[in-house]
């Protein structure tokens, strides 16, 4: 099978989506019996080609972007000009039997305009479905019509959870949207779960900083925290557009001492990151399915969270499902430390969770959905 893949951010840009991708390829390099081009956005100009294994090539095209993680509405219509220059002559030049876009827009609306030459999937990813992200209300209003016909002209519409699913049937009651979940690489993140928790308990957060993450609601449950007398320290590992407000907040609320910017943490350095801490903390409005969730629960740390999409396939009797309020947060992590036998059984529990996920499953249930299109 000769596959197209379209995805507007891949490492290093983008998030959680991209990495995902990365991981499910990964698997497809040992598929002999699949050929893939994957059709993505690159820091170079021009076009640019890189072999990411005997069966998978890369195809980068060149965009300005001023922040790796967060994308300005000129940088993605700029990537849909370039691109779509770009994918009509891979059409061109190759028999493709199938085209699969991770999001449905922006990177859909590429196969969507040559539905009439190849057939394509799409998977949904969180803000491709309207709904998911306050910040982009008036885009999904506007876009709404443009969306509801990508979605109705391919040929499979799949979610990475059971909430993005429900979300995306919110905006198309009569669509079938199936569900391929992420996984998890558990020889890179599985730690041994017999390690001591110091003082202070460093909690741990993994993500953008951008307000769908509502990181402000973990730094203020931090002061109750403190204000409690739960010692704790939070650790933010990532960036993005909220960082300079983010710290002015710990400090107007005197915590700055015990919230601590990471930055951006490479992607090898992550593992030992996750076992250097106690506690995973999530407070994000809305998330497809996390893959930090699933790093830190392969590493064993027991996870308190408010509800969001994912969630509920991920905590089952490893962790605390939380009111998004900083006191609800602080409360669960609060209850948590305090149940020595109730944290440590959430420990052991995660690891279990975690090895319910592959990215080998992953792969399998995309290539069946390939044959069967196909």
């Amino acid at each position: 099978m000769k596959i197209i893949m379209l995805n507007y951010e891949f490492p290093p840009i983008g998030g959680g989506a991209g990495q995902a991708h990365q991981n499910i390829l990964h698997q497809f390099a040992g598929f002999a019996d699949l050929e893939i081009d994957v059709l993505t956005s690159g820091l170079e100009k021009g076009v640019h080609i890189e072999q990411f294994s005997d069966n998978i090539r890369i195809i980068r095209v060149g965009i300005s972007k001023k922040n790796l993680h967060y994308w300005l509405k000129s940088e993605v219509i700029n990537w849909l000009w370039r691109a779509g220059k770009v994918y009509r002559q891979m059409l061109k030049e190759n028999k493709y039997e199938l085209a699969h876009a991770f999001f449905g827009f922006p990177t859909g609306y590429l196969p969507y305009k040559h539905s009439n030459k190849l057939p394509y999937i799409i998977s949904l990813r969180g803000s491709d479905v309207p709904g998911y992200n306050i910040r982009l209300g008036v885009d999904y209003l506007l876009l709404a019509g443009l969306f509801r016909r990508i979605w109705t002209k391919a040929a499979a519409v799949v979610a990475n959870s059971r909430g993005l699913s429900d979300l995306g049937r919110r905006f198309m009651p009569s669509l079938e949207i199936p569900i391929i979940t992420n996984g998890i690489d558990m020889r890179r993140f599985y730690a041994p779960v017999n390690k001591q928790v110091g003082q202070p308990v460093k909690l741990l957060t993994v993500c953008r900083l951008i307000s769908r993450k509502r990181i402000d609601l973990l730094i203020t449950a931090v002061k109750h925290c403190c204000e409690a007398g739960c010692e704790v320290e939070l650790n933010i590992a990532g960036e993005g557009n909220m960082m300079a407000e983010l710290k002015l907040l710990a400090l107007s609320l005197g915590v700055s001492d015990r919230v601590r910017f990471l930055g951006l943490v490479e992607p090898k350095d992550m593992p030992e990151v996750y076992r250097q801490n106690d506690i995973f903390v999530m407070s994000s409005a809305h998330e497809g399915m996390s893959n930090a969730m699933l790093e830190a629960m392969a590493c064993g740390l027991p996870i308190v969270t408010t509800h969001c999409e994912g969630v509920d396939e991920l905590i089952d009797g490893n962790g605390i499902v939380a009111a998004p309020t900083p006191m609800s947060i602080a409360t669960a992590i609060k209850d948590m430390l305090e149940d020595k036998a109730a944290y440590e059984s959430m420990r052991h529990r995660s690891s279990q969770q975690a090895e319910k996920f592959s990215w080998q499953s992953t792969a399998d249930n995309y290539y069946r959905l390939y044959q069967s299109i196909i």
